[in-house]
């Protein structure tokens, strides 16, 4: 399906409408709602990095009811079982046989919160779904409903009683979204509308599934010049040979490169933010107003970068800067 100027103005307007319905619970966080919704629209989970009370939860489960998709929260803790988030074979007595009993799974949109504080067991039955779209109980394999998105939070500050998570699974991300605090008169706004026992938390629909599947469509149709995607792959090979960029101080902190999952992720995001931007080609600016989200989980620091408290985003800035775009 064409991308059509009448159908980008349509979109742009019931995108900017989600930002107005959101606005009225959550106060603030638009680029948070920007990642959620590059993600929705390009079929990518995101994972949410920030410390408590930043609304993490609030912004996604409004997002659901905005876009009026079946929500559901999942908590992760350490005795939480493989069974409690997928589902298990139930004995009916009545029947005399066993029947599924399908777990919080089987939604669209499922929040993850504190995922790093589950083990490697339950971590695993979320990968399957994350990568496959599908759930297997018993002998059984479940397709999953569309769209499927898994938005996951984590506390950067807390971290007894956590499990980091393995890097096959945080690779599964397309973004890794750091949420940080509100201004001065956004925390203010927040105060008073907690304080005001009387406020209003309900929220418009404003996209329908056949909106979503629409605009993923159409978003696919944006395009990218050759040049863009070599810059594209250049930014990504940065990572695993610094050393050919002239990155020589960021290459003795480098333990492992971003996977090509970087490269195909860097594409589609960067055509997301264009196509919201209500452009149907991508700009140069894009890619690197995406890169952070996309490549800050899958760059691996090694010990000497702890020590001397160099962060992934330090390295995503001097790769930035280094890398030229070749027309």
């Amino acid at each position: 399906m064409e991308v059509t100027i009448e159908k980008l103005q349509e979109h742009k307007e019931k995108i900017k409408q989600v930002y107005a319905e959101m606005a009225k619970v959550v106060v603030g966080q638009e680029y948070m709602v920007n990642r959620l919704m590059i993600g929705l629209f390009t079929n990518g989970h995101v994972l949410l990095e920030g410390v408590p009370g930043l609304a993490k939860t609030l912004t996604i489960s409004t997002l659901a009811q905005v876009l009026h998709l079946e929500f559901q929260r999942i908590q992760f803790t350490p005795d939480l079982l493989p069974a409690d988030l997928v589902g298990t074979m139930i004995y009916n007595q009545k029947d005399g046989k066993f029947e599924v009993k399908k777990g919080p799974i089987f939604a669209n949109i499922i929040l993850a919160d504190e995922i790093n504080r589950s083990p490697a067991k339950v971590q695993s039955a979320l990968l399957e779904a994350m990568q496959e779209k599908q759930v297997t109980i018993g002998e059984t394999t479940f397709t999953l409903d569309k769209p499927f998105l898994v938005m996951a939070t984590q506390n950067p500050v807390d971290q007894e009683g956590t499990y980091p998570l393995p890097e096959a699974q945080v690779d599964r991300f397309m973004m890794k979204v750091f949420v940080d605090y509100p201004t001065k008169d956004q925390e203010m706004e927040i105060m008073r509308r907690i304080s005001n026992m009387q406020f209003d938390f309900t929220v418009g629909t404003v996209l329908s599934k056949e909106d979503i599947f629409s605009i993923r469509n159409q978003v696919n149709q944006v395009k990218i010049s050759e040049s863009l995607e070599r810059y594209i792959i250049e930014l990504v090979y940065a990572t695993r040979n610094p050393l050919d960029y002239k990155l020589s101080e960021e290459a003795q902190y480098i333990q492992f490169g971003a996977s090509p999952r970087a490269s195909i992720n860097l594409n589609l995001t960067s055509k997301a933010l264009a196509y919201m931007d209500g452009r149907d080609y991508v700009l140069p600016e894009d890619i690197k107003e995406v890169a952070r989200d996309v490549l800050n989980h899958r760059i691996i620091l090694n010990y000497e970068a702890e020590a001397d408290n160099v962060r992934t985003s330090d390295i995503i800035k001097a790769i930035l800067n280094r890398v030229p775009i070749n027309k």
